[in-house]
């Protein structure tokens, strides 16, 4: 088993059935190996977890991050990059939702080092963004004294609430309706 076959199969499966509801034998069974040659290839099921976010992540987050740190205008780089989370969280041929999103939000004690992970990921999108919002400041795109962290936290919560929306069936044109909605809460942006 090539290894990114691998970890593409396990992102899969994690992502459409959440972390405590896979089980080792459905890991095993959909890779086409026994549980000694997946400890060996990836050691546990929870490395095997984190192995396959990273390996996920990395695949959708490159383009979304040139997208972020481009030399755009803010408002337009942050529209594109909404609405490329949008188009992610609705793929006809993918579990529909964010895998980091919508990811051991509620879990099992003994699975309490997973849920840190993805809070940790959770996070660190948020980051990702308040550092771009606060280049803009610095660059007198966004007024000084704009609360970046609390724009970062809005514009995550729209993000995280967009992945539960698709999950529950929500279509691409209903996701990008809602970021244009929340858009319109730009700093300086009238609401019509």
């Amino acid at each position: 088993l090539d290894r990114d076959v691998g970890l593409d199969i396990a992102a899969r499966l994690f992502w459409e059935r959440g972390y405590e509801g896979t089980s080792t034998a459905d890991l095993t069974k959909a890779m086409g190996i026994n549980p000694p040659t997946l400890y060996s290839m990836f050691g546990s099921k929870e490395e095997l977890y984190r192995q396959a976010l990273d390996f996920s992540i990395a695949r959708e987050n490159s383009r979304r991050s040139d997208i972020l740190q481009s030399d755009l205008p803010l408002y337009e780089a942050l529209r594109l990059y909404l609405y490329d989370i949008a188009d992610g969280d609705t793929q006809p041929d993918k579990p529909r939702g964010c895998m980091v999103s919508t990811a051991v939000l509620q879990h099992a004690e003994e699975n309490a080092s997973v849920a840190r992970l993805t809070a940790t990921l959770r996070e660190a999108s948020m980051q990702a963004l308040k550092t771009r919002f606060d280049r803009a400041v610095d660059e007198g795109e966004l007024p000084a004294g704009t609360d970046t962290d609390t724009l970062a936290r809005f514009y995550g919560a729209i993000i995280q609430g967009m992945s539960a929306q698709a999950c529950d069936g929500a279509c691409n044109a209903l996701l990008k309706r809602l970021i244009d909605l929340a858009l319109a809460a730009w700093p300086g942006t009238r609401i019509p």
